[in-house]
Parts: structure tokens; sequence; C-alpha cells
């Protein structure tokens, strides 16, 4: 009898770390959850702590990692996404990206494990390129806000690529874009769930800038079906996973606004530093590479979006 594959899921309390620990019991796996739950919370992954197949480590990935027992997959995942959150532990984030990546690292190299790290098309910056391409270097502001999150995503992507040139460790890289769905916090800070609350609450929309802005939603499930494919491809570069439908600030807010049937307006404020203004990913690669492209319309997914945080609030 086939053994089953074993794997660590690191920030697997997280929004997008619980809908992987989902993915992977679904396939067969047994799946190893760990996460300090700073951010995350155990209400994403407590429907999983019954199975014999789930097992969850209160950790901290920047101190020493011990699993017992077999890994066949690590997917690192454990950071703070959001600006709220970094911005308030800024020395965390920084140190889960440097240090928390090479412990994951070590560990994929202890047990012969492959890898897959969770980056962002925050390593773009704001872009210069558009769409942006993997291979596209970036217009990062180091210092600026913004840096310790986008930072510590290069760096996660430089050790990585260090560790499978110099350790021969199977790497994988995901350059993630905006997602969005159920699991998603209300109070999260960014755009789509920001939007939302204001909505639910009976607040009018708050829009940084002019709303010129542009953003790129990918729907959950597609998402964790293009990391899925990514992982279990043969393909150590980064490759891009989120949807191509751009839209205007201006006009999703004006989205939300129509999907709740809310009377509320839109009012404007101060752009923040280093916010950026264009985002879309070219997902060429992963359609060649991985055969995968978003399939989850943006009203489709809204709506489910929308059906979690009225029970929510």
């Amino acid at each position: 009898m086939q053994q089953k594959k074993r794997v660590l899921i690191t920030g697997a309390a997280g929004f997008l770390g619980s809908h992987l620990c989902d993915k992977f019991i679904k396939e067969g796996c047994s799946v190893v959850a760990m996460d300090n739950l700073v951010t995350g919370g155990l209400s994403n992954i407590e429907h999983l702590f019954p199975l014999k197949d789930f097992e969850f480590h209160h950790h901290d990935i920047t101190k020493f990692i011990h699993i017992s027992g077999k890994l066949d997959y690590i997917l690192h995942f454990a950071s703070p996404a959001s600006p709220i959150d970094y911005l308030k532990i800024p020395i965390q984030t920084l140190k889960v990206g440097a240090l928390g990546t090479h412990n994951c690292l070590g560990l994929a190299k202890d047990k012969h494990a492959r890898i897959l790290v969770a980056s962002t098309s925050e390593v773009y910056g704001d872009p210069l390129v558009h769409p942006q391409t993997e291979s596209y270097w970036g217009n990062v502001n180091p210092i600026g806000p913004r840096g310790v999150y986008d930072e510590a995503k290069r760096y996660m992507e430089s050790i990585t690529m260090a560790y499978h040139t110099f350790h021969s460790v199977d790497t994988r890289i995901v350059r993630i874009f905006n997602t969005y769905g159920p699991r998603m916090r209300l109070h999260d800070g960014r755009a789509l769930p920001t939007f939302f609350g204001q909505v639910l609450r009976g607040e009018d929309i708050t829009v940084f800038g002019d709303g010129s802005q542009t953003r790129s939603f990918c729907y959950i499930d597609d998402l964790i079906d293009g990391i899925y494919k990514l992982l279990m491809s043969d393909y150590h570069l980064p490759v891009n996973i989120g949807n191509p439908d751009e839209i205007s600030l201006n006009d999703f807010a004006k989205e939300i606004i129509d999907l709740s049937g809310s009377k509320v307006k839109i009012i404007y404020k101060p752009l923040p530093t280093d916010d950026p203004k264009q985002r879309r990913p070219d997902i060429s690669k992963a359609k060649e590479l991985l055969q995968w492209q978003p399939i989850v319309s943006r009203k489709d997914g809204l709506i489910k979006t929308y059906e979690y945080f009225k029970k929510q609030r």
C-alpha cells in the first residue's frame, strides 16, 4: 500500500494557508499545519482538527523547526500579508521572510522535501512594466514603509534560489497577486475587505488617490489550484499566479456598492506612500507550464465572498 504524502504548511491558520490545508487533505495527504497565530485564526482550520491526517503545531518559524518523521512537501506561507499588519509588526515581517525561510529551507534540505515558497506581486513594487512578467526585476523602495514586506519577499526568493543552486533543494516559487474569498479578515486593511466592511456598516467607501489605480483580483479556489499545479510541476523559477482581469479601484468600489444594494457614496483620501498604481499579472508562463488559468468570474467570486462577510460581522 502506497504511503500517504506528508506536507508541512506554515501560516496554516491564515487565509491562504487554511485553504491549502483543505486542498491537501482533499488530495489524500497527511497535513502538518504550523502557525504562531499572530495574524491567523484557529477558526479557519478547526474543522480539520478531528481528522487523523491533520495535526497542528503552534510555533513561530523564526525559531528552529522540528518535525519528526518524513516530509514530502513544505509550503511556506507564514507572513503578515496586509499593510495593516506588516506596518504594525515590521521586524517580525522581516524575520519571517529571512529567518523563517532559512529554517524552512534547512528543514527541506534535511528531509529531502520539495519546498514551495509564497512570494508576492509586491516584489515588482510600483511597476514600470505592465502587465508584470516574471522577468521584470521590479521598482521597490527598500526604505519606504512597504519595504519591510517587499524586501522580505525578495530576500525569500534569493535564499530559495541559493538553496536550489548550492544545496540542490527541490524548490518552487509562486508570485501571488491579489486574492480574495472566504476566510479573509474583514478588517484586513486591503481594498476588497475594506470596501465590503464599509458597505456592511453603511459607511461611505474610502478610495485612496483618485481611484484610477488598478488591481486584479483572483478568487481563492483558482489560486489554490495554481499553487498545487506549480508544486507538482518540475519548474523551479518564479511563476505568477493571479487573475489578469484588471479593474480600477473606482470601478471596483462601484461593483461592491451595486452588489450590496447599498446607497453609500465613494469618498477620496490621499494615496499612501509607495502604493502601486498598476497591478496585473502576465500569466503566460502559468498557462504554458501548468495549463492553468483562472476560471471563477469576479462577479461569482464577489457574491461568495460577500455572503461570507455578512456572517462575520
